[in-house]
């Protein structure tokens, strides 16, 4: 929750609703905004983040990039730990035979590193959610949007955008 202002809450119990709403705040360009939903939805994912990436892929590719020189790292100074002669003057470090290890580990690392990603990208575990967003309706049948830090006649502006967008209900919350 914001340091200062006023919290506006608006309930939907429609998705095309919630989006005509997430639209408006969006043309506002609002930059303190939560939505919840019961499930995931793609076209909230497309309004909010207006076709960036995940970043969750940069944690992944740094995984398995790790993975990779990890498992091979490992397996060529064992090998060069434990000394052994090898005829015909074949190398110490064979690339072909270090590859299973190489790419096991490589998906092993990349995998915990998206797993990892995916936690701190969500924010997970939530401890410290504003009381707006723990609505348990958010979390069996209805959508919301729930604006931090607005002020003054900004307030009575948005509680009456939000239910022009179709909400069934807009509460204000904190200072006036």
């Amino acid at each position: 929750m914001s340091a200062e202002g006023t919290t506006v809450k608006a309930v939907f119990a429609h998705l095309d609703s919630l989006v005509d709403g997430i639209a408006a705040v969006k043309r506002a360009r609002l930059p303190d905004f939560v939505v919840t939903a019961p499930l995931p939805r793609h076209e909230i994912e497309e309004l909010i983040y207006e076709g960036r990436p995940s970043p969750v892929r940069w944690f992944t590719l740094t995984g398995a990039i790790f993975g990779g020189t990890a498992g091979f790292s490992l397996a060529s100074l064992t090998h060069l730990n434990w000394p052994m002669i090898i005829p015909a003057g074949k190398p110490l470090v064979s690339v072909p035979a270090f590859m299973v290890i190489t790419f096991e580990a490589t998906v092993f690392w990349g995998c915990l590193a998206t797993l990892i990603g995916l936690i701190v990208m969500c924010r997970l575990p939530s401890f410290g959610l504003q009381e707006e967003v723990t609505d348990a309706r958010f979390s069996d049948d209805c959508f919301g949007i729930i604006i931090n830090g607005l002020a003054g006649a900004a307030v009575e502006e948005w509680k009456n955008k939000l239910l022009a967008a179709g909400a069934i209900e807009v509460t204000v919350s904190g200072s006036k």
